[in-house]
């Protein structure tokens, strides 16, 4: 009890300048979720320049399945550290119980998920929209990657457990050191040995083998709490806190993953139609939808990063501290995504050459893709970093709904009742125009919250009930 009160009077994030805790917090969240990143960078730029087209679809169709386990990473990764971070801000003693029961969660998802990807594959496959001259390679990827997804689950969500635990450099270091592995190995099979699919799935579970374990070493050495056996047994009072914080960046991600499979379907049945073919809008897609991923490594770097300052200082009251740290959030954002819509704008063409070269009917449809699909980079940062913000407050209604405008009630939507009236065109601008509406949906609330009497101030009397 005595360490537990040392380690509880040392924590930072109540006392520290918010500039110097928010640098502290994102610098090594950002770099982690580029090296998460860069994991199907890498493979798409190995199998681009080694199996071509083809390749490149095959790593697309599989995408959603790799979504499937990020959402569950942050179900309980994030979930996790929210709670956390909240009950440490109010001084419970059970604070490392959340901890331990979301990297229980963590693990048998991913175990069932590897279960069901390896008895189901064909029939998944099929459901995702792979067309015949795609199936082979898409088998031989998945079947392969699909032996890391525990691995995967638990070093992308226990990124967000040890930044909780004030050790955000640790984290970075767990996803640098799997990605360099994945990028050598990747070299190695796919360009030395010619093992060309296989040798990229190879090299991506390898890699993410040796993170998970750097994170279970961590999180078996914990810097703030003492993690013991009986804290990893499922309890419903732990379990359901973490499932309602991380359910909003979980449904966002499981939002994502059917938005790609209806948009897979829709581009190879329009691509089908029209001058593309089906296979050049379904590989273009993949990419830039890669490519993309880098952009928003930066805003759900900030995101993740503002958490747990967030976090422990609404359950510590100070909501003036909490308010300043969404504000420079925010401002962060807003200077990433202009940035990157200025070089998705001028620059799209180099960008998809560096994938490997294509016909001048793939190029053309990359470039038309980054240009009109991504228009609205430059508001994307608000809804993710809004959704969190209202998850790390401990208001996971709101997140959530926030986490589903875009890919729900505005993309989904769009993708499939666009492209009846303007062919696959029509799936090109359904992406800026649901960028715009969840933006401004996401604008609307955040100004009504911090309206808010208490956020004008550092302390109330008494904690009022959360929404």
């Amino acid at each position: 009890m005595e360490k537990e009160m040392q380690k509880e009077a040392a924590n930072p994030l109540g006392e520290l300048p918010i500039p110097k805790l928010l640098l502290k917090f994102t610098v090594p969240s950002i770099i982690a979720m580029l090296t998460s990143a860069l994991y199907n960078i890498v493979d798409q730029f190995f199998i681009g320049n080694s199996v071509g087209e083809l390749g490149n679809a095959a790593t697309n169709i599989a995408f959603p399945l790799t979504t499937c386990c990020v959402s569950i990473a942050l179900l309980f990764g994030i979930g996790g550290a929210a709670a956390f971070n909240l009950a440490k801000g109010r001084g419970e003693e059970d604070a490392v119980c959340y901890m331990g029961n979301a990297i229980m969660g963590m693990l048998s998802f991913g175990c069932i998920l590897l279960f069901v990807t390896q008895i189901f594959l064909f029939p998944m496959l099929a459901l995702f929209g792979t067309p015949d001259s795609v199936m082979g390679y898409a088998k031989t990827y998945v079947r392969i990657t699909s032996i890391g997804f525990p691995m995967l689950i638990l070093s992308a969500g226990g990124g967000h457990l040890i930044r909780a635990d004030g050790s955000p450099n640790f984290s970075m270091m767990c996803n640098l050191v799997g990605a360099l592995i994945n990028t050598v190995l990747d070299a190695i099979f796919v360009f030395g040995f010619q093992w060309g699919m296989a040798g990229a799935a190879w090299a991506t579970i390898i890699g993410q083998y040796v993170s998970g374990v750097m994170t279970i070493v961590y999180l078996t050495h914990c810097k703030t709490v003492t993690l013991t056996g009986k804290d990893l047994l499922f309890r419903k009072k732990y379990v359901s806190v973490v499932a309602a914080l991380g359910a909003a960046p979980c449904s966002n991600q499981l939002a994502m993953m059917i938005v790609q499979l209806v948009m897979n379907k829709s581009l190879t049945y329009y691509g089908a139609i029209s001058r593309f073919g089906e296979e050049i809008p379904l590989a273009c897609a993949g990419i830039i939808a890669k490519v993309n991923q880098v952009y928003f490594s930066f805003v759900i770097g900030m995101s993740q990063g503002m958490q747990p300052i967030a976090s422990f200082n609404y359950g510590a009251k100070k909501f003036g501290r909490v308010k300043r740290v969404y504000l420079m959030s925010i401002a962060c954002g807003f200077g990433v995504s202009l940035i990157s819509f200025l070089i998705f704008q001028i620059f799209p063409e180099s960008i998809i050459r560096i994938f490997g070269d294509g016909s001048r009917e793939y190029v053309a449809f990359a470039v038309s893709y980054f240009r009109v699909f991504l228009f609205f980079t430059f508001v994307n940062f608000l809804q993710p970093i809004s959704s969190n913000y209202f998850t790390a407050i401990g208001k996971p209604k709101r997140g959530m709904f926030l986490s589903l405008t875009r890919q729900i009630l505005f993309l989904l939507p769009l993708i499939v009742v666009l492209p009846l009236f303007m062919g696959i065109d029509g799936i090109l601008y359904a992406g800026p125009i649901a960028d715009g509406m969840a933006a401004a949906v996401s604008g609307v609330m955040v100004a009504k919250e911090l309206r808010r009497r208490e956020y004008g101030q550092e302390t109330l009397p008494d904690r009022k009930a959360q929404a």
